[in-house]
């Protein structure tokens, strides 16, 4: 773990003071205004934020998803977050501490770069619920019964007894909540798992997808997880 110094690349011979500032503030302006998302480190998803005012080890995350946290200031909490950085085209997974500030607005402290990965960094909730899966073509064209498995804001994982191939696309239709609307979700097949004995599990990712349609299933997803944290009890 390291604290943030962004791309962070070390070399054996320390930079001249003119250049690193420069270096810093060039990082800098390529993660400010990623897309972040806020987890617990139980995997729980807290909020959506936009990560703004980078400077060093400091930041303010300014939110825009729903968030169950009661924003009392002065209260901080030791967080997870994630997000994918466009300018290297990879994900970035960080750590920090976030204390609330008004107009929800989270400040955050001794942020540190835990891991950067060639992937999406999107939450995914596991979930089990009874889905269809809709082609227009080829030999599976109509409306097929399947499973969704899990669920981010960018994609998901559905199992099914019928045969997909990567690259197909299909409407995955899907009720998460009983007293919302069904969803309907434009998909392509980017991975196809085969189990023996078992149907076929596809990893899919979503598309066509406005600011808005996320923002629609962002919120799904929190209500899905308190209906989670609340069955149990």
């Amino acid at each position: 773990m390291r604290l943030l110094n962004l791309f962070g690349k070390r070399t054996k011979d320390p930079e001249p003071p003119e250049n690193k500032g420069a270096n810093e503030a060039e990082e800098s302006a390529a993660y400010s205004g990623m897309r972040v998302e806020v987890t617990t480190f139980e995997g729980h998803l807290l909020f959506v934020a936009k990560l703004m005012e980078l400077q060093g080890s400091k930041a303010e995350l300014h939110q825009y998803s729903e968030t169950g946290l009661p924003q009392e200031e002065g209260e901080s909490l030791h967080v997870k977050i994630r997000g994918y950085n466009d300018h290297c085209q990879k994900a970035v997974y960080m750590e920090g501490v976030i204390t609330p500030m008004p107009k929800h607005i989270w400040q955050v402290e001794e942020l540190t770069v835990t891991q950067v990965a060639n992937d999406r960094a999107f939450f995914r909730l596991s979930t089990n619920l009874d889905a269809t899966a809709t082609m227009f073509s080829g030999l599976e064209k109509g409306e097929r019964p399947c499973k969704m498995l899990n669920i981010s804001a960018g994609g998901a994982c559905i199992s099914s007894k019928y045969r997909y191939h990567k690259g197909d696309k299909f409407l995955l239709k899907v009720k998460m909540i009983e007293d919302r609307p069904e969803s309907v979700l434009y998909c392509q097949v980017l991975r196809v798992i085969e189990k023996d004995d078992a149907p076929f599990e596809y990893g899919c990712q979503f598309l066509e997808l406005t600011e808005d349609d996320q923002s629609k299933i962002v919120q799904n997803i929190f209500a899905v997880q308190r209906q989670k944290r609340v069955r149990p009890l």
